[in-house]
């Protein structure tokens, strides 16, 4: 069903069910599919499933909060951030005139963990201070003092990570990007505004009395399971540093070798699940039929001002030799004519696709009006004028570069080679057409199957078919001045790879076997346009992540003040997103939108933690010049908030696997990988380097003389005495 635009699609498949429930029921079975329909319906569907999804992991994420805090009234507070984050954001996409398209549809739900993870870190810290002070004003200034620099530090990488894809080269991405950045800053604006706000106005001291974490537990048995857990992960960390190190080293080699089988690659019909209806029509159309995804492979003259000319060149020469007529009033005529041409050819030049046909048709007018007063009884003349009027167009019809026999019968060896490629179902074109009209005319015999021997044969053939029931049907083919001429392509599979596999041989074809004439070529199409998305896609991303990454280093070395930290601090973020790759390429994943976009997600959430990490780890170094003690103190409150975060959002997240559309399942996945490998990175990965560096990552701090602090790793409270030395 040829339909003009893709965003109908659905509303003609809707249609077309309609007719089908009318008709009588009986054993037949109706299938509907096609690329339009399946990126038109995904497009509707999925505004469906954010309908559904983004609030059931919002919801999940509220019960997580509500776990970890225990305080209905505390967790409202996160989730109104990430609400109205997500409502600024979108209202103010919308209020600037973009559409809301499928990328820009997915901005909620990635707002909604950036948006809920700094209010998590503020809550998990302010959990575990409250029954130190017993005071909100002191435990929030606590908080906020500990807290600001590494959330605006995460926050500012966050935004980066998106901002960077305002770089890439297609305006949805941009937008997409662009707003997301403008989101992760709504979102850092309101929780460092917003939270201690509502923690000072709906938080009286009374519904905080059996608030946090208890600061009396002297034994294990005082302790959560996943506080127990986290302090035998910081000891683990400094007796097995060697280990852990050599299995990252050895897990990041794995994952440089995945790197390298990543298959780029996707398909718009594969967003949806194996058992939706257009997957199935899909499978089914593609075995019986010739093929569901088309692409247009379309053939044309060089035209540039320089083979315009070249083309008109027997024209010329032809005025030239009518110039020598008998008659006196033809040369007067003729140098009107050359005149004239001359000054079309110039006009034409200037067109976008300079086209000699318009300037010989042009040139007949011109030779009507200039003959419109030759009297009708100069028998002699109008001999002259009629021979010269025939001679135009015998110049304009060898300008129908597709009516030429030995060009056809080159597109007819071309489609089949192509039609050999098995992933090449059928392919139609104008020399089908000739061939089948030929073979009727010389009465139905298979061996006259096959382009007739001059041009003026194959005009008639055309002719004969534009007298059929569909006689526009041949103008889907090529042009009524038969100067190009379009080639399509049924395909049975819909991949990008497998289109891509179907444009390098028919290059490789007309590399190694030259048109009898000039031709130009180009590709269209939906499977072909996909082809070019994703090439732009993949190269924006990767530029965009390697530009981002780059800016974030340079900020983390700012934020440290030093080269080696700010390293450091890229050693989770680098193993997440190596690990993540890796394994897409090892299981044989497509890298695909999800995972180019997810990308920018890695970095902004895995620099998160190890942000926190290393500033309180320095803070707390400074402060007891200990690294053992340093490290059993992160283990505690530190990794909690840490671990917090990534359990809230990895889990939060999982709902989206109930998705009918594989996109969602993907970011379900994706996100709770990421969190747990940015978690995992962070407590384990990070203070084994540390282990291992100390001396040159903690030279610079000297121990003061005069003072030593003593820092209960229970309570988390400091006493500060006098040493002698």
């Amino acid at each position: 069903i040829p339909i003009v635009e893709k965003k109908v699609a659905n509303r003609v498949s809707k249609a077309v069910d309609a007719l089908i429930a009318a008709e009588p029921k009986g054993e037949e079975s109706y299938f509907v599919t096609g690329l339009p329909m399946a990126e038109d319906t995904f497009g509707i569907e999925m505004f469906h499933q954010m309908g559904i999804s983004a609030p059931v992991a919002a919801m999940v994420i509220f019960l997580l909060m509500l776990f970890f805090f225990r305080k209905l009234i505390l967790v409202i507070a996160p989730m109104g951030v990430a609400i109205l984050t997500i409502l600024i954001t979108m209202g103010t996409l919308i209020a600037t005139g973009n559409t809301v398209h499928i990328m820009s549809s997915m901005i909620p739900l990635f707002l909604m963990p950036i948006a809920v993870v700094n209010s998590v870190h503020i809550f998990s810290v302010f959990f575990d201070r409250y029954q130190i002070y017993k005071d909100r004003e002191k435990t929030l200034k606590v908080v906020m003092k500990e807290l600001f620099t590494p959330m605006l530090y995460t926050s500012l990488t966050t935004l980066v990570g998106f901002g960077s894809l305002m770089t890439a080269p297609i305006p949805p991405v941009q937008v997409f990007g662009g707003f997301v950045a403008f989101g992760v800053f709504v979102a850092w604006l309101l929780t460092v505004t917003l939270i201690p706000a509502y923690i000072m106005l709906f938080l009286p001291e009374s519904k905080l009395e059996n608030f946090g974490a208890v600061i009396d537990e002297k034994s294990s048995k005082a302790r959560s399971p996943l506080a127990e857990l986290l302090i035998m992960s910081g000891s683990f960390t400094r007796r097995r540093a060697t280990p852990i190190l050599l299995v990252t080293a050895i897990v990041l080699g794995i994952s440089i070798y995945g790197i390298t089988l990543i298959r780029i690659n996707d398909n718009p019909v594969k967003w949806f699940v194996k058992s939706h209806p257009i997957r199935i029509a899909d499978t089914i159309l593609n075995k019986h039929f010739g093929g569901t995804y088309e692409a247009y492979l379309i053939f044309e003259p060089p035209a540039t001002p320089q083979t315009l000319h070249r083309e008109l060149e027997p024209t010329i020469h032809f005025l030239d030799q009518e110039a020598q007529s008998t008659e006196p009033a033809m040369a007067s005529i003729i140098a009107t004519l050359k005149d004239r041409l001359a000054a079309r050819e110039k006009g034409e030049a200037a067109a976008e696709k300079p086209n000699p046909i318009n300037v010989l048709e042009g040139l007949s007018q011109d030779l009507d009006k200039t003959t419109a007063d030759v009297p009708e009884d100069n028998v002699a003349l109008w001999d002259e004028i009629d021979t010269l009027s025939a001679g135009l167009e015998d110049e304009r019809t060898s300008l129908n570069t597709f009516k030429d026999p030995a060009t056809l019968r080159y597109i007819a060896k071309l489609q089949k080679h192509l039609a050999a490629d098995p992933v090449v179902g059928k392919t139609n074109g104008f020399t089908d057409i000739i061939k089948k009209v030929n073979m009727e005319l010389l009465g139905g015999k298979t061996e006259e199957l096959r382009i007739p021997d001059s041009p003026a044969m194959v005009a008639q053939a055309s002719l004969l078919f534009q007298g059929s029931h569909n006689p526009d049907f041949i103008w889907h083919l090529v042009t009524p001045d038969y100067r190009r001429l379009n080639l399509w392509l049924q395909l049975k599979s819909g991949d990008n790879r497998d289109m891509e596999s179907v444009v390098k041989d028919t290059e490789a074809y007309l590399k190694n076997n030259p048109p009898p004439v000039p031709l130009n070529h180009a590709w269209a199409g939906l499977t072909y346009l996909n082809v070019v998305w994703q090439d732009r896609m993949v190269r924006g991303m990767l530029m965009s992540l390697a530009s981002s990454y780059v800016v974030v280093l340079l900020m983390m070395m700012f934020l440290f003040r030093s080269i080696l930290w700010g390293i450091l601090s890229m050693i989770p973020l680098t193993v997440t997103i190596s690990f993540i790759y890796g394994a897409s390429g090892l299981i044989g994943k497509d890298y695909d939108m999800v995972m180019a976009i997810l990308s920018s997600m890695t970095l902004g959430m895995s620099i998160d933690f190890a942000i926190h990490y290393i500033e309180r780890a320095r803070e707390l170094y400074n402060m007891t010049h200990s690294w053992p003690k340093v490290s059993e103190i992160m283990s505690m409150a530190p990794a909690r908030a840490i671990t917090r975060n990534a359990i809230v959002i990895a889990v939060g997240f999982l709902p989206l696997l109930l998705s009918s559309l594989t996109p969602y399942k993907s970011v379900g996945v994706l996100l709770a990988t990421i969190m747990i490998l940015s978690g995992v990175g962070t407590l384990l990965i990070l203070p084994a380097l540390i282990e291992k560096m100390q001396k040159h990552l903690f030279k610079r701090i000297k121990e003061d003389e005069e003072t030593a602090v003593d820092i209960d790793p229970v309570s988390m409270t400091i006493r500060v005495e006098s040493e002698e030395r």
